[in-house]
């Protein structure tokens, strides 16, 4: 395999594991796969809390995350309160109903993270992480200067 291929084989390989971890939870309540994710990321991401962080940062389709975010709403997961300075900026808020989900998802990080570092040092996991951090940075440049095409 090309280098290339190694990495996005390896990037695949990751969200698989994550999405299949993620499914336990959507499993055992009664969610969609897009329903948990939107939850995980408000959980995860303080002051990025509105549908177009959603889809600019997790890449998801904003069609679909509008849906999820009304079937949310629809079962009490998730509040939406206008911005009291723009009030077309709506933000969405997890409530105590979310709390059990949100536990759950943190134990599944953990097992997700001690899954994917096995074997790992913490120096080595820190050198991932800043490596990983100067890889993002990188691919965000090349992303905003290809925007045009």
């Amino acid at each position: 395999m090309t280098k290339t291929t190694e990495y996005l084989v390896g990037i695949q390989r990751i969200i698989k594991l994550h999405e299949s971890m993620l499914k336990e939870i959507c499993e055992k309540y009664h969610m969609s796969l897009i329903e948990a994710k939107i939850v995980s990321f408000l959980h995860n991401n303080p002051g990025k809390d509105t549908a177009a962080d959603i889809v600019e940062l997790r890449m998801l389709q904003k069609g679909n995350v509008s849906q999820a975010v009304e079937i949310l709403s629809q079962k009490s997961l998730l509040l939406r309160r206008h911005d009291e300075e723009d009030r077309r900026r709506i933000h969405l808020i997890l409530t105590e109903e979310a709390e059990p989900i949100v536990t759950e998802m943190e134990r599944i990080w953990e097992k997700f993270e001690k899954e994917i570092f096995s074997g790992l040092s913490k120096e080595e996991v820190d050198a991932y992480d800043r490596v990983n951090e100067k890889i993002k940075e990188n691919t965000q440049r090349a992303l905003k200067g290809r925007e045009r095409f």
